[in-house]
């Protein structure tokens, strides 16, 4: 048996054989574009597979080596990936700039940072592992670009039609180039070292040659806009960096905006901390100790039994811990299924999140349920399970070696489950408030009433909605 069927062999032990069984023949049959920079999304979509499940596939496979893991950090304007590292912990700026947008931007886990994945060089060679020798357009197309820009098969016929010129340019090496100028803005870009130099071509056209140097570093300076005359400029370019360089000159009009506005969903950091499978296993390396990571919507679940103190008593250690114990191993199944993470369990209680408050609504709904059928079969009621929702912006952090979130999103969440009775499900409006939870909600014929509360340590009286 070969290295990579062994490591199939071991990754059908850990996830869904469909799923890895499908993930096999792309990387046997598949193009080399196929398998650089895997949206996992948008690979369940084309191949009909299960979301969370093709995600836990490719964890399992990173995990084993089959496939490389990248965070990318994207620009939110045009999609371009502004830093890429091996994990999370290489997102340690407070702020990122996009030269081809001209804009800077605080990084959030939401929509900035994406998780994909790239087969590895183990398993099979592809032309991405080398990427200097890609070529430019190419290059563009999987290194620069985010996989949440829905780029089209006839990309480069597309492009070309904003395309006034595009060249290679080994390390120290100097070219001209020769361009025509139309009256409309033109952007000279770099994708390798994202260096940018804007012109705004406005005024009457002239016949006599303008001329522009442009030196390329990775310490460039950002370049003022240039005004120019629409005619003829020659272009000195020269590469001061150690790796090849691919700019280009373009139109910066409808052709490009078009091109760069179709959108895709993908794998982002935020959904991908609050998968469980993730941290089942990548437990404590994710964040470093100092990293403060922001989201700017996470929902946040919080359960705890009533009475389990009582419970220890009536019926004694062993059959009350045996109790608990298939409580915590239910709602564990319950969280994971709604594509949520239990992030950590204190006591008899447990901290979850999930991406959207809809997904929590519905392991609420299921909690309730298979805590009912739990007493049903013990023939009693010692399971009362009393829950609470918030939704809100948080931080990811480093807490005791593992990773946690901070804010007043999780302080309000945990305080709304506080005032919970036994199996009530207590949210707030943030929850309720949602759109699909609304629609969910109605369908199902679950009522809600409403009260104001003050919250312990919230300055502010809180509306709550109790779910019946």
């Amino acid at each position: 048996m070969s290295e990579v069927d062994a490591l199939f062999t071991t990754l059908r032990q850990a996830a869904d054989p469909q799923t890895v069984e499908c993930i096999e023949n792309v990387v046997m049959r598949g193009s080399d574009r196929d398998l650089n920079r895997i949206n996992a999304l948008a690979f369940a979509e084309a191949h009909h597979l299960d979301e969370e499940k093709t995600i836990a596939a490719l964890l399992h496979a990173a995990r084993l080596g089959a496939f490389e893991m990248t965070w990318n950090v994207l620009c939110p304007g045009c999609g371009g990936v502004l830093d890429t590292g091996a994990s999370l912990k290489t997102v340690d700026q407070e702020s990122y700039h996009c030269a081809l947008c001209s804009a800077g931007y605080e990084p959030t886990l939401d929509e900035m940072v994406e998780v994909t994945f790239t087969v590895s060089p183990r398993v099979r060679r592809i032309a991405a592992h080398d990427p200097d020798r890609l070529p430019p357009l190419e290059y563009y197309r999987q290194i620069f670009f985010s996989s949440g820009v829905d780029l089209p098969e006839d990309f480069e016929a597309k492009f070309g039609r904003t395309l006034l010129e595009i060249i290679e340019l080994d390390p120290g090496e100097k070219a001209f180039i020769s361009v025509q100028l139309p009256a409309q803005f033109v952007i000279i870009f770099d994708a390798v070292t994202h260096t940018a130099q804007f012109i705004d071509v406005r005024g009457e056209p002239t016949d006599e040659r303008q001329n522009l140097s442009m030196v390329i570093s990775r310490a460039h300076a950002l370049n003022e806009t240039l005004t120019l005359r629409p005619g003829p400029l020659r272009i000195s370019l020269e590469n001061h960096t150690h790796r090849r360089v691919v700019p280009n000159v373009c139109v910066a009009g409808d052709d490009l905006h078009d091109l760069l506005a179709c959108r895709r969903p993908f794998l982002t950091a935020k959904r991908l901390l609050s998968n469980q499978s993730f941290r089942d296993i990548y437990r404590t390396d994710t964040l470093d100790v100092d990293q403060r990571l922001k989201i700017t919507s996470l929902t946040f679940l919080f359960t705890d039994l009533r009475g389990s103190t009582a419970l220890y008593e009536r019926v004694g250690d062993l059959a009350a811990f045996d109790l608990v114990r298939a409580h915590f191993r239910v709602l564990h199944e319950i969280v994971a299924m709604e594509a949520g993470a239990v992030v950590k369990t204190i006591g008899d209680a447990v901290m979850a999140t999930f991406p959207s408050p809809d997904r929590a609504v519905a392991a609420a709904l299921q909690m309730r349920q298979a805590m009912l059928r739990l007493n049903a079969e013990h023939g009693s009621d010692d399971l009362l399970l009393k829950i609470g929702i918030h939704e809100g912006p948080c931080l990811a952090v480093n807490l005791n070696d593992r990773q946690d979130y901070f804010g007043q999103t999780v302080n309000i969440a945990s305080r709304v489950q506080g005032l919970a009775d036994p199996n009530v499900i207590l949210t707030t409006e943030a929850i309720v408030g949602d759109a699909q939870v609304s629609e969910n909600l109605r369908n199902s014929g679950i009522t809600s009433v409403s009260r104001m509360e003050e919250l312990h340590g919230i300055q502010r009286k809180v509306r709550i909605f109790a779910l019946s």
